[in-house]
């Protein structure tokens, strides 16, 4: 009689509401103690490499204003993506998005003048707001009307929107004292964010995002419309049976996801570029995706995850210049982070079982 044991994956009667938030601690962990192994195999000094990427960024006053004011557009993006995502509306574009309030605010901008008025950016957020959202209508009419598939649409949209941007600063919006840059003009003081702490970059993004999360708790957690979307993500059926618009919340959902996105572009061109530019596209439309499910589709944990995700964007930045690796190291630790999510997320629905046992002749049969 031979004795063996085996590791076999069951599933949970009920899914693990205790997994479910400590997975993305699980995956923050994995992808920290990885980083170490990362800078070992590029030939760097692990511990120098660790120090430069997530410590530097942390290491004074302005280091942290800069670690908000690129956490401030995750926030905005993800708070807008999560609305959707829990009614089932994936909405992978909130990079078209981002570039399309971008141009809108632009056009606003340039609209006005070179002499606007003092307050001009508030009409440049609207302006960005419902740029986004028309962004995110298109998505909504094939969804509702021709059965489209949200998740192509949206993303094919995010190279059209590039397209537009390219086209724009290379043609009718071309500065032309911008010594042949596929520029606009720098917008007039009226035209860009109040900054909030003298010396730094950080502006009034901040403040507008940290409502916006407000917002989507109330609405999300305490709203009798965000409990309709959410039964509609959950239990389809249910919420066909109860009455519930199933094209209402695609409508929500990509409203929502294109404004906030619209709004983040807007934050962009009026806060640290201060003009259009060819690369507009930051990258932040896509990153938000990964901070909306690492913060579990809830306000608080996608604040946190914003912060998080803006630490790797500043630790790609301070990696190029100090330890001569490419800023798109931060795209790995990003694809790293998802990995171990989808990895640790596993264990919300199953968990891992030791079988031991014991068959006559020696045979040992592991179910795996």
């Amino acid at each position: 009689m031979l004795h063996d044991w085996s590791v076999q994956l069951e599933a949970r009667p009920a899914a693990s509401a205790r997994m479910r938030w400590l997975s993305p601690l699980a995956a923050v962990s994995l992808t920290l103690a990885c980083s170490l192994l990362l800078f070992a195999a590029l030939g760097k000094d692990p511990v120098a490499g660790f120090t430069v990427f997530f410590i530097n960024p942390l290491k004074d006053g302005y280091a942290l204003s800069e670690l908000l004011l690129k956490a401030a557009p995750l926030m905005l993006i993800a708070t807008g993506l999560a609305i959707g995502y829990r009614a089932n509306i994936w909405n992978i574009g909130a990079e078209g998005q981002f570039i399309a309030g971008a141009i809108a605010a632009t056009g606003a901008a340039l609209a006005a003048g070179e002499q606007p008025g003092p307050c001009m950016w508030v009409v440049m957020m609207v302006a960005g707001a419902l740029g986004g959202m028309a962004w995110g209508a298109l998505p909504a009419l094939l969804r509702t009307r021709c059965n489209a598939n949200e998740i192509l649409v949206t993303l094919m949209m995010v190279y059209i929107a590039q397209l537009v941007a390219s086209w724009l600063v290379h043609g009718p919006w071309k500065n032309p004292e911008g010594f042949n840059f596929p520029q606009t003009r720098l917008f007039a003081d009226g035209e860009l964010l109040p900054i909030l702490v003298d010396g730094t970059r950080l502006n009034a993004a901040l403040p507008v995002a940290l409502t916006v999360l407000a917002a989507g708790y109330v609405f999300m957690e305490r709203s009798f419309y965000g409990f309709q979307m959410r039964v509609a993500g959950e239990a389809e059926a249910a919420a066909r049976y109860a009455g519930f618009s199933a094209h209402g919340a695609v409508w929500a959902g990509m409203l929502a996801g294109g404004g906030m996105a619209g709004i983040a572009g807007m934050a962009e061109v009026a806060g640290p570029m201060g003009q259009l530019t060819e690369s507009i596209s930051s990258g932040y439309g896509f990153a938000a995706i990964i901070v909306a499910f690492v913060g579990r589709l809830h306000p608080l944990g996608i604040a946190l995850a914003s912060l998080l995700m803006a630490l790797l964007f500043l630790g790609g930045e301070q990696a190029q210049q100090f330890i001569n690796l490419p800023a798109s190291i931060s795209k790995v630790f990003q694809g790293m982070l998802l990995f171990f999510l989808l990895g640790a997320d596993l264990f919300i629905a199953y968990r891992l079982r030791i079988v031991r046992g014991a068959t006559p002749g020696g045979r040992i049969w592991k179910t795996c």
